[in-house]
């Protein structure tokens, strides 16, 4: 495909890039992403991919906009109180750019549904905020060797990596680190525990970069490290991981 005048204006700042260029931005407008949560996470991821011309991008989430999500939860604008998500963010990216075709999955997703979602994917990116979700997504795409870029966070703070496990003996996936869930309530969720809606900014921003760089093959994957950002500290810092060879997805 040739890019139009107007997408070689919108990307020229792609383009003048060396390890982009016309090949890759075209690369970008064919890919497809599935983003799991138009929350805080998703919100600046899902604003990213769409201004950098992902030409797919699916939203999951079955929730609806609430005043308190306002605060963080960027794609969403105050008269959207009430409504779906899905639709509320899919309004948002088509005024950011017409070139991104929005497929809004309102749902949540589940056992049932979650293979037959993904596999229409090239990569996955969880935003989602609950440990069910985040623990499906981790098995799913490992089966399927779909990449899944995934980040959470917690008050002042915010944890970055991505699972590829088929792609060394050494990386792993979710459970070579967290082998299960913690007990509910063992970690507050956000509406107890609180979240500075600036520190979603940051690990949405760092996870579409990191979503780009998959699509692209630029750099160097997190698969194999934990990006750890401490704002009060003004600190970032990695550390290894490694794959559990006992573990009941990606293990042997």
């Amino acid at each position: 495909m040739a890019l139009t005048d107007q997408q070689e204006l919108r990307y020229a700042r792609h383009l003048i890039l060396d390890e982009v260029g016309e090949e890759g931005q075209e690369r970008l407008l064919k890919s497809r992403v599935l983003v799991v949560g138009a929350g805080g996470l998703g919100s600046p991821l899902l604003m990213y991919l769409a201004a950098a011309g992902v030409g797919t991008l699916g939203v999951v989430d079955d929730d609806r906009v609430d005043m308190t999500n306002l605060q963080r939860q960027i794609v969403h604008r105050t008269e959207a109180v009430g409504h779906a998500k899905v639709e509320s963010a899919a309004e948002t990216l088509r005024g950011l750019n017409p070139d991104v075709q929005v497929l809004r999955h309102n749902l949540r997703l589940k056992a049932d549904n979650a293979e037959s979602l993904v596999v229409q994917y090239d990569l996955v990116a969880d935003g989602s905020d609950n440990f069910d979700t985040r623990y499906l997504l981790n098995d799913v795409c490992a089966r399927l060797r779909k990449p899944l870029v995934w980040a959470a966070l917690y008050r002042f703070e915010g944890q970055l990596t991505t699972f590829a496990p088929w792609r060394s003996k050494d990386a792993p996936c979710l459970r070579c680190i967290f082998r299960e869930a913690p007990p509910p309530g063992e970690i507050p969720r956000c509406e107890t525990a609180g979240i500075l809606g600036a520190v979603a900014g940051v690990l949405g921003t760092m996870q579409a970069t990191e979503v780009l760089k998959e699509l692209l093959g630029l750099g160097d994957s997190l698969s194999g490290r934990l990006l750890m950002y401490d704002a009060l500290a003004g600190e970032t810092r990695a550390i290894r991981l490694r794959r559990d060879p006992d573990c009941p997805t990606c293990g042997g």
